[in-house]
């Protein structure tokens, strides 16, 4: 309890050290809003509804695409676990595209599928789906041997032993390459929408790409504000609980 009234009290510290900065124009506001400025764009955009529109829009295509990219991700790991010819070739391409930045997938999603869902999606997918496919790899070979010899020796093997043996052994890990797939699937999205749009389907991304464009950064820096906000409450109370309740 100390340590949450503590954090509030130092962000409390950071947005009032903020709005006397904007106050006093010690910074243009062109640069850089005031927080009662983001806070009433923030108020008027979901009292309108755009806000909660363009977030729900954007939701719906991360759910579609992170869960797209989990399960090419755990197809190609295991495909890669069992075959080392796959390890040997789609491995090593694997491990190349997952540095590779999501926003450079952007310009052949246009290509391909021009300003549409599919090319979202496209970026989405590559976006996470390496990260997935090398922890999932990692988290089946790192399950210690002795556990898979003394499940056959009690007479398991085959799909009986994945499921009893192999997957609860390697799910930490599994958890953990769904949590980073995630966050790079979330971060995907949002280059996607930046460079895609589709008129009449504005998500998250787009109202900040809008807001630079027309030079409204209280539009621009409150969307930056609801992007952390569901990562951070994603983060809390998504992945956070999963691993205490595997715990």
């Amino acid at each position: 309890m100390k340590t949450r009234l503590l954090a509030i009290f130092i962000f409390a510290i950071f947005i009032g050290c903020w709005q006397v900065v904007c106050a006093l124009k010690w910074v243009s506001p062109i640069l850089l809003p005031s927080p009662f400025d983001v806070g009433k764009y923030l108020i008027s955009s979901m009292l309108d509804g755009v806000l909660l529109s363009a977030l729900g829009v954007t939701l719906s295509r991360l759910a579609i695409g992170y869960v797209m990219g989990l399960i090419f991700g755990i197809s190609i790991g295991l495909l890669l676990y069992h075959s080392f010819l796959a390890r040997s070739t789609l491995g090593v391409v694997a491990l190349g595209l997952q540095t590779l930045p999501s926003v450079c997938w952007a310009p052949l999603a246009l290509l391909w599928f021009g300003q549409s869902e599919n090319a979202m999606y496209f970026v989405v997918i590559m976006g996470s789906m390496w990260a997935i496919t090398l922890s999932t790899k990692e988290a089946i070979t790192s399950v210690p041997p002795i556990y898979v010899q003394a499940a056959r020796v009690m007479g398991s093997r085959g799909f009986h032993a994945w499921r009893t043996v192999v997957f609860p052994a390697a799910l930490p890990q599994l958890a953990n390459g769904a949590r980073m797939g995630w966050a790079f699937a979330w971060r995907s999205l949002m280059a996607a929408e930046i460079y895609v749009t589709i008129i009449s389907r504005f998500g998250v991304g787009q109202l900040l790409h809008f807001g630079r464009e027309l030079h409204a950064m209280d539009q621009a820096v409150g969307v930056m504000v609801v992007i952390v906000l569901v990562g951070f409450l994603s983060e809390k109370f998504i992945f956070t609980r999963c691993k205490l309740k595997h715990t």
